[in-house]
């Protein structure tokens, strides 16, 4: 009997998610007993897998199973396992209150105005599953106790904003759950989950791949029969109560392809990763030979909320001759594959093999090469034969992709033939840098590109002011990871590739460049102790003025030396180091533009003109503004800003 019974309350987000559990966010609300077999199948895999180091846990039992056990007449569900258990303070962190994060994320799609379809669909993503029990229950309680321990706990729920937990008892570990349920209900969606047939069913349709037994305790009437199989003329039915196993156990990744259908694979999918919309891609293959080893591997239609945060959890379920060793193996795959889910089984690791030996084995080592391979080729593959799903696949995972670039040098070329990027070419199309080779004007040598905070910003850069002029192509780097690749990338194609905004530019055929340049001469010659004086009143911040070949209607831009970082990525080194001294640039003027003009005109009539100290300012702010870079002193650009109003009103 529990005793000691406290109650506790659901925080208020809680409560409003419960209810919304509770009014049927399901159309189908037989998922709950997917949802709570799945939970019992990852209790039995922990369970075996602490076992390795801790053998004194299966003490007394070490038959792994679930166990449905269904009363009609008191209309309760049992589901019960005897898998690794809770302790109190699990049960309070894992089933007392539903997951923080979930619940926020879960209450953001609601609130964004989402189907109940669509939001069903999430619950068992953003790890509320268990709960789906109240969908078709008024009361729901749980025993639990941890393997090892000797004390159990009650939890107990309707789903009224508050809990109650107690001390109880449990013969042996594992957690049972009862189900009071709700009467049949079929209008509401509501079946007799008393019903044998029902549950399995239900079980066949969404668990059968599950890898311990799904037993169901079934009662039926039997009759003394003859030598013939007859019935026996006036015998008295007996009832006979007998286990039933409703799932066939066997793996899903050992069975012939040929003999699962793609719904299988979809709810395995499902099992797996919590992701109740179906895979885009599904790979299953064996190798043999030196190394053998098994992998079923499912591409996702799209990145789950957290994908690009830097703690997301990734990595495939590893088993050991069908023993699951751990659930989440990042060493199978490098991480800007970690949009895979799926499982790896090898016979030839052992099954006590530590974390630290697994990320030295060869083995390992080499299968990681393996499914690299294969992940990699399907997806060149379904850029080849299928465009528009390669492109709704690089709409999710494309900056993972990216990430490969800088680490995975042995499969660069592959890498960059998957990679697509914004390019001044189409605003609705990305391209990839073979298309970009492929529409480059004759003379060009180079492939141009451009760092950006954003298409829009990039698109108004004047640093593409003379691109612009002669049609030639830029590419828009605009993503966070584009400034990371392109440290690795220096040439594509026997194409050298160079930044619009570094270094000088030099565009069209060699007589336009050789022009451009002798030009470029005569006006800083011209121009020359304007420059000077420019120089020493922004040395601070300017290592360099001199005059620009790059600018048709732009007074002035800010250019780095060839091995500066760009403003976007000095910006995100700044934010690592915590601060620090910033580069110093080169400011470009356009000496055809009238303000430049007009600036060597003051100059030339009063050199010690204390105006064009602040024009210089005013200018280098001017640059900074347009490449979208924040300026060094706002109160101070404010305020030539507003002298310079002030002045001329």
């Amino acid at each position: 009997m529990a005793t000691k019974v406290e109650t506790h309350s659901f925080q208020a987000e809680t409560k409003q998610l419960l209810d919304l559990m509770i009014h049927s966010l399901y159309t189908q609300k037989e998922i709950f007993l997917r949802e709570l077999i799945s939970n019992a199948s990852d209790a039995l895999d922990r369970l075996r897998f602490e076992a390795l180091t801790k053998e004194e846990l299966l003490t007394g039992d070490d038959k792994f199973e679930i166990r449905l056990e269904a009363d009609s007449e008191a209309r309760t569900l049992t589901i019960s396992d005897n898998g690794i258990g809770m302790s109190r303070a699990e049960v309070v962190s894992n089933i007392g209150t539903i997951a923080k994060s979930g619940s926020r994320e879960l209450m953001k799609k609601v609130q964004k105005g989402q189907s109940a379809e669509q939001i069903s669909d999430l619950i068992g993503q953003f790890g509320v599953g268990f709960y789906s029990a109240f969908m078709v229950s008024d009361k729901v309680t749980l025993v639990t106790r941890r393997a090892g321990k000797k004390a159990a706990t009650f939890w107990e729920s309707t789903g009224d904003g508050e809990y109650t937990l107690s001390t109880a008892q449990r013969e042996g570990r594992g957690t049972t759950i009862t189900l009071h349920l709700k009467e049949a209900n079929k209008d509401a969606g509501i079946d007799d989950y008393t019903d044998e047939f029902v549950l399995s069913r239900i079980v066949k349709r969404y668990s059968d791949f599950v890898t311990y037994p799904v037993i169901n305790k079934i009662t039926r009437e039997e009759v003394e029969k003859d030598e013939m199989g007859m019935p026996v003329k006036g015998a008295v039915a007996s009832t006979v109560v007998e286990d039933k196993t409703l799932n066939s156990m066997k793996p899903i990744w050992i069975r012939p392809q040929s003999e699962v259908k793609d719904e299988d694979y979809n709810e395995f999918y499902k099992h797996i990763s919590h992701d109740w919309n179906p895979p885009m891609k599904t790979l299953q293959f064996r190798a043999e030979g030196r190394i053998e080893y098994q992998a079923l591997l499912f591409i996702p239609s799209e990145a789950s909320d957290d994908f690009y945060y830097h703690a997301y959890e990734y990595g495939l379920q590893l088993y050991v001759r069908r023993v699951m060793i751990m659930d989440r193996c990042e060493d199978l795959v490098p991480r800007y594959l970690r949009f895979a889910r799926g499982v790896v089984d090898s016979s030839d690791l052992p099954l006590n093999i530590s974390r630290q030996r697994l990320q030295e084995d060869r083995h390992i080592t080499q299968i990681r090469k393996w499914l690299t391979k294969k992940i990699l080729d399907t997806l060149v593959e379904l850029k080849d034969n299928d465009e528009e799903q390669y492109r709704t696949f690089w709409k999710h995972f494309g900056k993972a992709i990216k990430e490969g670039l800088s680490s995975d040098f042995d499969n660069k070329d592959k890498l960059l033939s998957l990679s697509l990027f914004e390019t001044s070419h189409d605003a609705e199309r990305l391209s990839t840098l073979s298309e970009y080779v492929s529409r480059m004007q004759p003379e060009q040598e180079q492939i141009f590109y451009l760092p950006g905070e954003s298409r829009k910003a990039a698109e108004n850069s004047p640093h593409l002011e003379a691109f612009k002029e002669k049609g030639i192509e830029v590419v828009y780097l605009v993503d966070p990871v584009d400034e990371l690749v392109i440290q690795h990338l220096f040439d594509f194609e026997g194409k050298k590739l160079k930044s619009v905004a570094k270094g000088t530019v030099e565009l069209g055929t060699q007589e336009e460049k050789e022009q451009a340049e002798k030009e470029v001469k005569e006006k800083e010659e011209e121009f020359k102790d304007l420059l000077e004086m420019m120089q020493k009143h922004l040395d601070d911040n300017i290592k360099q003025v001199r005059m620009s070949s790059r600018l048709t209607s732009s007074p002035a831009c800010l250019v780095g030396a060839e091995h500066d970082y760009s403003p976007q990525l000095e910006k995100l080194l700044q934010k690592g180091k915590g601060g620090g001294p910033a580069q110093r640039r080169i400011l470009e003027l356009n000496p055809k533009h009238s303000i430049v003009e007009k600036l060597q005109e003051r100059f030339a009539a009063d050199k010690d003109d204390a105006l064009l100290g602040d024009y210089a300012e005013l200018l280098m702010g001017y640059a900074l503004v347009a490449e979208g870079t924040e300026l060094i002193d706002p109160v101070r650009f404010n305020q030539l800003i507003s002298d310079v109003m002030l002045a001329r009103l």
